[in-house]
């Protein structure tokens, strides 16, 4: 379990650009404080062979810090835009990256695009969705040497009942994923 030993203020970051916002609103000047930050892609990854989800489990360091928690969150497989090349190679490079995957890019299908963190940020993320099999495997996922992901499988018949149990932290992109899974793939 981690835990945050301290906390600094971001003096140059790498990922995102802390900023003030000045605008006007309803004919009134307004402020707000907000975060630049990169685009991402998620995937609801489906396992036709074990009948379930693959997802992500990693420690999320504002979640530890913000809601007192382990920080572990089980998450759809994500990854920021951060490279002049299509969201869905990127996205098939997320898969490969942190769940070990090798999905062909036509075989991605865009389910739609939505903005999150919108207090802060308002960054775009587009959702796709895929399936593969375990000939599709190529390695044992995990991310990057910093990320320490572990690929975890909710079989169709928990699902539901893991989206609603609150001893799993996770993303509202996950739990609405599985929504559009149960309503627009028939098994």
């Amino acid at each position: 379990m981690g835990k945050i030993d301290s906390i600094a203020e971001l003096k140059n970051p790498k990922f995102i650009k802390p900023i003030k916002l000045n605008y006007t609103h309803n004919n009134q000047k307004r402020e707000w404080e907000a975060v630049i930050s990169h685009d991402s892609v998620s995937i609801l990854l489906w396992h036709v062979d074990k009948e379930a989800f693959v997802i992500v489990k990693q420690l999320r360091a504002p979640v530890l810090n913000t809601n007192k928690t382990n920080g572990m969150m089980h998450e759809l497989c994500a990854g920021i835009v951060d490279k002049d090349t299509s969201l869905e190679q990127i996205a098939k490079e997320e898969i490969l990256e942190e769940c070990g995957y090798d999905i062909p890019v036509e075989s991605l299908q865009k389910i739609s695009s939505f903005y999150t963190s919108v207090g802060i940020s308002g960054a775009k993320q587009t959702l796709y969705y895929a399936t593969c099999n375990e000939s599709m495997k190529i390695n044992d996922g995990g991310g990057l040497e910093e990320e320490d992901i572990e690929v975890i499988y909710i079989p169709h018949a928990k699902a539901k009942k893991f989206m609603f149990d609150e001893s799993y932290q996770k993303t509202p992109g996950l739990m609405m994923a599985f929504y559009w899974f149960f309503d627009n793939i028939k098994l």
